[in-house]
């Protein structure tokens, strides 16, 4: 079974098929190569959606996508869906950090909660006519949440993003000074895979 994944970075569909390949043999994730749409959504599951159904009305393929971010609890859940924007287009995620910082800057730490939020959406089109009209068959999504805080200054040299300055609950590490296998298998992203299995299983053998 064919299923495109919406980005165009390789790196990430070679994690994918590692991931869901292993668990659902036959499975074959391809790399999406059409243009990409406009992420106007408001959550997490919207935007992945928005992703999701370009990817499968350009190709005619059940189409996976996800969208991920931090979400800090007394800043109402900001970043949020701006995460990888932050501090403005194109400042990168030294700017992000620095600026998410400078705001929990007086924030006791009993208040500086949060997570990492993925949400992960899988769209299957309708066949014939329904297809070009853009209606689909199958509108899923499964997400994960890492639990944990925001540290007071970057600590680690793995990872990317906020990474660096979020403490998972129950840990003295910054997720940047975990081995990166370690934070692969306890992230918001392996949640929102563990979550997406049984609908991609249940969907596909459809």
């Amino acid at each position: 079974m064919r299923v495109v994944l919406a980005t165009h970075n390789q790196h990430k569909v070679d994690e994918f098929q590692k991931i869901l390949g292993a668990r659902m043999p036959g499975l074959d994730i391809v790399r999406y190569d059409g243009p990409e749409p406009v992420e106007d959504g408001t959550t997490f599951a919207e935007n992945a959606l928005i992703k999701a159904k370009a990817a499968a009305l350009h190709t005619g393929l059940p189409a996976l996508a996800d969208d991920s971010g931090l979400s800090v609890d007394i800043l109402g859940g900001a970043p949020g869906i701006f995460s990888a924007r932050w501090a403005g287009h194109g400042k990168g995620d030294r700017a992000n950090r620095d600026l998410l910082l400078d705001q929990l800057a007086d924030i006791h730490d009993e208040h500086r909660e949060g997570a990492f939020v993925c949400t992960i959406a899988l769209v299957v089109p309708e066949r014939g006519k329904a297809a070009e009209a853009g209606e689909f068959a199958v509108e899923e999504v499964a997400s994960g949440f890492w639990r944990g805080m925001v540290v007071r200054e970057a600590r680690g040299e793995h990872g990317f993003g906020y990474d660096p300055v979020f403490q998972p609950a129950g840990s003295a590490l910054t997720a940047a000074e975990l081995a990166p296998a370690e934070k692969n298998a306890v992230s918001h992203r392996a949640l929102a895979f563990e979550n997406l299995l049984p609908i991609l299983s249940r969907t596909l053998a459809l």
